[in-house]
């Protein structure tokens, strides 16, 4: 049986390093829009993107969060930019054991760039909207891609909390809370 093909549509972000002047409003706006109340206080700490900084290099690289991984990473490369060591730990997307980098600070729950979804939708995420150094550019492409089975949130929320807590506990957790209702 062969997956039928259909098209979707890829959301990105284009970074332009070069544009970037480290005013960390990118993260400022975004940690606004997903806190809650939405826009009821800033952390840039909840922020789904960080601002990698050498300010006296006058070098600044936007990192968005992405995926969550339970294990790090076995190399450790170094990137030299202008003559200045940098850790690959530094560009790395993934929330993972070994930093606390896209993890929210009270939950250690895994941050990841959503794209500022919410309803009514935006034209374009907020940290687009607010670059005004032009650093961060929306695009938006079509693509053609089998179907594959979606890992729902839930089952990515409840992998997480195994991961830190156990699966017995998840499991005697869930239990009691069977009970109560």
């Amino acid at each position: 049986m062969t997956k039928a093909k259909k098209k979707r549509v890829i959301k990105t972000i284009a970074i332009d390093a070069d544009k970037c002047n480290g005013c960390r409003g990118c993260e400022v706006i975004c940690s606004a829009f997903h806190s809650a109340p939405q826009y009821g206080s800033t952390n840039p700490a909840r922020s789904r993107i960080r601002i990698v900084r050498d300010p006296l290099a006058d070098i600044y690289i936007p990192v968005f969060g992405g995926e969550y991984t339970a294990a790090e990473c076995t190399g450790r490369s170094e990137y030299t930019i202008d003559g200045k060591k940098y850790d690959a730990c530094a560009f790395c997307r993934a929330s993972c054991p070994s930093r606390d980098a896209f993890k929210e600070p009270d939950s250690d729950l895994p941050l990841k760039c959503d794209m500022c979804v919410s309803d009514p939708s935006l034209k374009e995420p907020m940290c687009v909207q607010w670059c005004l150094a032009g650093a961060l550019t929306y695009i938006e492409r079509e693509e053609e891609a089998e179907e594959a089975e979606t890992v729902e949130e839930l089952d990515a929320g409840l992998a997480a909390l195994a991961d830190k807590h156990g699966w017995q506990k998840l499991v005697d957790a869930v239990s009691r809370i069977s009970k109560k209702q």
